[in-house]
């Protein structure tokens, strides 16, 4: 076996390797994504930007996403096609960019993002009286976080009369000294709580992504070499 075969043939094992762990990465924000979904469903009713439903959604498409690229790289490997490992290498390479320019646009636009989900939540509320299913969402956000409006308690007062039960310890009624803490900024913190694990592993599947998009770029150009050889 010639030293480029050999080469190539390492570079095909390490591939299928970096895009197993790629594939039970993508595994993982899918799995954690459909947690995140089933322990929030209380709040299917909310609007999208409520803090813990937007990342559900963006961890169910981002883990979606991996796993099937994860696939064709396994299989681009293994086959050593052209056709699949160019496929593999362009969609990888927008997957990437577009993670960089999301995290750099959460970064950028942060405040301005918050004020927006806000100013949705806050007019969601309007719907509070004739809307069962936002009645119990907003119930059971305020029961589980013991918070009580979008910023403060007062948002209430703009489309009734009294606080919610909900707002209250032991659901008195009629409500008048609700809970101090807003509920969006509490559900951001619990929320930051308890995904700092998988901001970590995100990370590290950023790092295996570079790996891949280097070790399908150059097994693409050893199988085109050795293509040309041959002819």
């Amino acid at each position: 076996m010639s030293v480029s075969r050999r080469c190539l043939c390492c570079v095909k094992y390490l591939m299928f390797v970096f895009n197993l762990i790629f594939w039970l990465g993508g595994c993982g924000l899918f799995g954690v994504g459909v947690w995140l979904s089933f322990t929030q469903s209380d709040f299917s009713s909310l609007p999208l930007s409520f803090p813990s439903l937007s990342a559900a959604n963006l961890l169910l498409v981002a883990g979606g996403v991996t796993m099937i690229t994860g696939f064709l790289g396994c299989l681009g490997a293994l086959k050593e096609q052209r056709c699949l490992l160019m496929t593999f290498f362009v969609i990888l390479l927008v997957l990437v960019i577009t993670e960089v320019t999301l995290t750099l646009i959460l970064h950028i636009f942060r405040e301005q993002l918050d004020t927006k989900a806000q100013n949705e939540l806050k007019n969601g509320m309007g719907d509070y009286e004739t809307n069962q299913g936002l009645q119990k969402s907003w119930d059971s956000v305020q029961k589980m976080f013991k918070c009580c409006g979008v910023i403060n308690q007062t948002d209430w007062y703009s489309v009734r009369n009294t606080l919610p039960t909900s707002c209250c310890s032991g659901e008195v009624d009629p409500c008048k000294n609700g809970w101090n803490e807003p509920c969006y900024q509490k559900a951001r913190r619990w929320l930051l709580d308890n995904i700092t694990s998988v901001l970590i592993f995100g990370v590290c599947i950023g790092i295996v992504q570079i790996f891949a998009l280097a070790f399908s770029l150059y097994m693409y150009c050893q199988i085109l070499r050795a293509e040309k050889y041959l002819d």
